[in-house]
């Protein structure tokens, strides 16, 4: 490269408030581009797919008959458990695998019921998000009284976050009607749906990462009670203009960054999830759109070529597991989905570091 080149370079690096550079970044025509100008991610963090580790159909009671969505994973006592929406023949519940490989799941069934009719997860009780609260663990879930038609029975607005609590990772789960984290609120960047997402502990603070809409982002909720109310950020963490929803995190010692995994929603023909991006921050309350890089989609999923479903990481040695899920080939259902996994070597680092030190 020729001084003037590598002048011009740095010129650029430095309005853009960046402080180094990786490789990886993703030449012009591979960035998928939106025909209702909805924002893009020009950054590449690729993910290894392993493929279907989880398919649809043989669940307990028929849980899974029309499709296994939204994962949730989780590790205690050398056991990986799996949460997931198993679409039955009375709607979507959140179900139980485990494993002891990531691979080869063992299904339980349903965790959870649907509740009486008027109550508001009298449709779906489903997406499990967990928390070891050091004794107890929690479960946060998304719950609804609204779904489509049968056979399918999608849960539709609201999405509601609910809460149950176990003495063990995998249950009995027992609903706590009387708590009420939080709710839609008209007016504001949560409207329409409030679900759950992952929950961090920072110092004598709990935050929970939710999914908002309509449009779709992520906000933060915060509590110093998890069995109490949480309070919502007035603003979410990036523009609901991103497009996003559902939030698994990850931190990188070696560099001090959060990484949050999340579901981009995509257009084309019709809107539906089509990649998984990740945001990264050293600050858990500061996040920058800028900083976000593609995972996982159709050019790197070896079985579901346009959709990709929600996201779900756990570290595992010196890789991080990345859960997913798809209908398969070009669809685009909601329905008969399985569960795919794949892998990112670690440590993590962004592909291009822009984040104040």
């Amino acid at each position: 490269m020729k001084l003037t080149q590598l002048t011009k370079l740095a010129i650029y690096l430095a309005l853009a408030g960046n402080v180094a550079l990786a490789a990886e970044q993703a030449p012009a025509n591979d960035v998928t581009v939106y025909p209702d100008g909805r924002p893009s991610a020009t950054l590449r963090i690729e993910a290894k797919d392993q493929g279907v580790v989880l398919k649809h159909g043989d669940g307990p009671g028929q849980c899974d008959i029309l499709g296994a969505r939204d994962v949730w994973v989780y590790e205690a006592g050398g056991i990986y458990y799996m949460n997931y929406d198993g679409a039955g023949p009375k709607g979507w519940l959140c179900c139980l695998a485990t494993s002891t490989n990531l691979v080869d799941w063992t299904k339980k069934g349903p965790v959870l019921d649907f509740g009486k009719p008027g109550e508001d997860d009298s449709a779906s009780a489903s997406y499990g998000v967990t928390f070891f609260g050091g004794k107890v663990w929690h479960m946060f879930y998304l719950g609804t009284p609204n779904v489509s038609p049968a056979p399918d029975l999608i849960p539709s607005f609201p999405y509601l976050t609910m809460k149950a609590k176990s003495d063990g990772p995998a249950g009995p789960w027992i609903k706590q009607k009387d708590v009420i984290p939080f709710r839609t609120k008209s007016g504001t960047y949560y409207k329409d749906t409030a679900s759950p997402g992952h929950v961090v502990r920072q110092g004598s603070e709990y935050l929970m990462f939710f999914s908002a809409s309509m449009k779709r982002t992520i906000g933060i909720a915060r509590t110093k009670d998890l069995d109490g109310p949480w309070a919502i950020d007035p603003q979410p963490i990036v523009s609901p203009e991103e497009q996003i929803e559902n939030s698994s995190l990850y931190f990188e010692p070696s560099n001090k960054t959060w990484f949050l995994f999340t579901n981009h929603i995509g257009l084309d023909g019709g809107e539906y999830t089509d990649a998984v991006w990740v945001y990264w921050s050293k600050d858990l309350n500061t996040w920058d759109a800028k900083n976000k890089a593609v995972v996982f989609d159709g050019k790197n999923c070896t079985w579901s070529r346009k959709c990709i479903g929600a996201p779900s990481v756990v570290k595992v040695g010196e890789r991080l597991a990345v859960f997913y899920d798809g209908p398969g080939g070009d669809s685009t259902d909601h329905m008969r989905r399985d569960v795919g996994l794949a892998w990112l070597d670690l440590p993590l680092a962004p592909p291009a570091v822009s984040i104040k030190e």
